[in-house]
């Protein structure tokens, strides 16, 4: 699987970049009063502080994020010189590259790819487009408040026929399914989970997989270096843990062989494992690999 990824174009920080934000930008992030910061937001009319006000950690603020050129002066120094934006652009590049892969590995065409907290689906559409293999995906998220924007998304790349949408309770996905699973993609949710939210959504998910087929999801460190500004200015809570930490939730309920892939600013790993035919506690430990 890492030869997988050794092509990716990713974005990665100059040393004089790391230097200057851990010295002096990242400080200044997080230690400005935040209503001050606030307020110079208000009053450049920045899109990405105002997506995150009203849905923190939403599909829009994401969409922008991803996007990485908005029109807002302010906001492209935002989405270009920040960490966090800077490695999501980075997790959607790799975890669409894994997506598809493990898509043209599917035992049978067109492959199934369930996803949940789906949003628009950008990662899923991304993957289904690099894929040599056919596909279809199912996509699921509690609000549909992103579907109009991921049909757009689907029919401008010619995926409109094999995407479906459904708002619904990722926990209920048993009853949403009318074929097989193939792949199961839950990429940009656990930050926003606790520990007994994960668990029930693994077990649920664990259900309806068949043996050997693969889930994808990932973890966030702090080396993003700005939670206390995220916290304060953008009211954006996240959830902090190790792939070893979530790996500790998934495997009980029948998860097991993880390898981990690191984006490069370390701010985010994805980690790809399999449905075991038997819970792991019965199959010995699964240390989790790190992918070269």
């Amino acid at each position: 699987m890492e030869s997988w990824v050794e092509d990716i174009e990713f974005e990665r920080l100059s040393i004089p970049a790391r230097i200057a934000k851990k010295l002096l930008i990242n400080p200044l992030a997080n230690y400005l009063p935040a209503a001050m910061v606030k307020g110079l937001l208000r009053i450049c009319k920045s899109e990405l502080a105002l997506s995150n006000w009203r849905d923190p950690g939403g599909w829009r603020s994401m969409v922008i994020s991803y996007d990485g050129n908005p029109e807002k002066g302010i906001d492209k120094m935002l989405v270009t010189s920040g960490s966090i934006p800077t490695a999501l652009r980075n997790r959607r590049r790799l975890a669409s590259r894994l997506i598809a892969r493990l898509i043209d590995h599917a035992p049978h065409e067109p492959a199934h790819v369930l996803c949940l907290g789906a949003g628009p689906g950008t990662i899923i559409t991304d993957a289904m487009g690099q894929a040599e293999h056919d596909s279809v995906a199912t996509l699921v998220d509690i609000s549909s408040d992103a579907f109009d924007y991921g049909r757009r998304q689907a029919a401008e790349r010619g995926l409109s026929e094999r995407v479906r949408f459904i708002q619904g309770d990722v926990r209920d996905v048993k009853g949403m399914l009318d074929k097989q699973v193939d792949l199961v993609k839950m990429v940009g949710i656990c930050e926003y989970l606790e520990d007994e939210q994960i668990t029930s959504i693994a077990r649920a998910v664990a259900e309806v997989m068949p043996a050997g087929t693969s889930i994808v999801f990932n973890s966030i460190s702090k080396r993003h270096g700005t939670d206390r500004f995220f916290r304060r200015v953008f009211g954006l809570h996240m959830i902090h843990r190790s792939p070893q930490q979530l790996q500790e939730l998934l495997e009980p309920v029948g998860f097991g062989e993880f390898t981990v892939f690191a984006e490069p600013l370390g701010v985010y790993n994805i980690v790809v494992c399999k449905r075991l035919a038997a819970p792991a506690a019965e199959t010995g430990n699964n240390t989790p690999k790190e992918a070269e």
